[in-house]
């Protein structure tokens, strides 16, 4: 089990009970009415990156640092202002806890749709996982001065398939506890405190009596809600988690740890004027084997025949001077995030094609996060092998428009 990116809730970077309430706030203002603003069309990213410990029976199993991706668009606003949102959820893990290089490979897209009404209540499917942190933040439908108090149910909903085999989702239930603590003088920001615990048994289930499955969950959660009033909108949050299961054969699995999180309003790139305007960069540029189309993720450019040293994932200069001026051309979007993708010709065996591409398409990310183009958690690898040629591999023409790394501006 992940924590998995709680969107439009509260989640996420450890702070200590102490450092929460250390920021200085001003807490004299008029009250407030908060609620979520819907406008159609909207699209927006939370990225957040958990920082995590993981233990089986009291002995650490591993550390991990995960980043979820949530693109979203609100695809109609409902007559009492709720919003109905088309999502794409990824989780990609780096279990090493390694802090530096481009370790993030692209992960499995998964698709949810919901309503949210205006004051933060979800309306969801069961047939969909995520988000895991449900009905958070919650507010009531009055003004609320600095200093106030409230409470409000909801749930956290885990995707414990591969664990349990539990096919629908695993929902803890919880009541949080909200304190509205002033403004942030700094920023402007609406400061939001919410704390609960969670405890639930679960009855034995209908013909698995001796499958292994949650006997019972408990946990805490410890959040900063950073709140723009005017868009209706969380900017970003924090939170300091703790997860605790045991299972029914005895094991018991605890995840603990850290997390922060950003929500960001991104441009849309895949658009024929868009596609039009950054290819005639690329010719006035003198780009040669450089192609640009759009896709579903976004607007991707394409580096056909990329050289890079025989049979190994070193880029030859030539190339760091492609990647260069196409860097320019990638910080005309500097809120979407990039995906680096690798391809290989028909040559060799599968499983070194496959290596190869994620190994090249690595070290292109890597060398555009070297650029200052991204981050390291704001640029994500994939390896297709030679499983999506673009030209025949049966001749050399064609092999070398197959040998590929292309470069997604992403949109979802």
């Amino acid at each position: 089990m992940k924590r998995i990116a709680k969107f439009l809730l509260a989640a996420v970077l450890c702070f200590s009970s102490f450092f929460l309430f250390a920021e200085e706030y001003k807490t004299d203002g008029d009250p407030v009415k908060f609620s979520f603003k819907y406008k159609k069309g909207d699209m927006y990213r939370i990225l957040s990156t958990v920082d995590e410990d993981v233990y089986v029976n009291h002995r650490l199993n591993h550390h991990s640092i995960i980043v979820n991706r949530v693109a979203a668009e609100v695809t109609d606003v409902e007559k009492d202002g709720g919003g109905i949102h088309n999502c794409t959820f990824m989780t990609s893990e780096d279990s090493t806890g390694s802090r530096t290089g481009a370790k993030f490979a692209y992960g499995e897209d998964y698709a949810s749709i919901f309503s949210r009404s205006p004051l933060g209540v979800y309306t969801i499917s069961d047939e969909y996982f995520m988000p895991t942190v449900r009905d958070v933040p919650v507010f009531p439908d009055k003004e609320i001065k600095p200093g106030e108090k409230w409470t409000a149910k909801g749930h956290e909903a885990h995707d414990l398939r591969r664990q349990f085999d539990m096919q629908k989702p695993y929902k803890v239930p919880f009541t949080a506890e909200y304190t509205y603590l002033g403004i942030q003088e700094s920023s402007g920001l609406h400061i939001i405190n919410v704390r609960y615990t969670m405890f639930m048994q679960t009855p034995v289930p209908k013909n698995n009596r001796h499958a292994e499955y949650p006997a019972a969950t408990k946990g805490f959660s410890d959040e900063l809600i950073y709140w723009d009033n005017e868009r209706g909108a969380i900017d970003h949050y924090t939170e300091n988690f703790r997860i605790l299961i045991e299972s029914s054969i005895g094991n018991l699995y605890e995840f603990t740890g850290s997390a922060k999180a950003e929500v960001t309003e991104f441009a849309r790139t895949n658009t024929e004027e868009n596609l039009e305007d950054v290819q005639n960069k690329i010719n006035d540029m003198g780009l040669e084997n450089v192609t640009v189309r759009n896709g579903d993720k976004g607007l991707t450019i394409a580096l056909e025949d990329i050289k890079f040293q025989p049979d190994s994932a070193i880029l030859m200069d030539s190339e760091k001077i492609k990647l260069q001026k196409i860097a320019e051309i990638l910080e005309t979007w500097p809120n979407n995030d990039i995906l680096v993708s690798g391809h290989t010709a028909l040559a060799g065996t599968e499983r070194m094609r496959q290596l190869l591409s994620e190994e090249r398409a690595s070290a292109v990310a890597e060398f555009l996060i070297g650029l200052n183009v991204r981050d390291r958690f704001h640029i994500f690898t994939q390896g297709f092998g030679a499983t999506k040629p673009i030209a025949s591999n049966k001749n050399e023409a064609g092999k070398a428009k197959n040998r590929r790394v292309e470069i997604t501006i992403m949109d979802r």
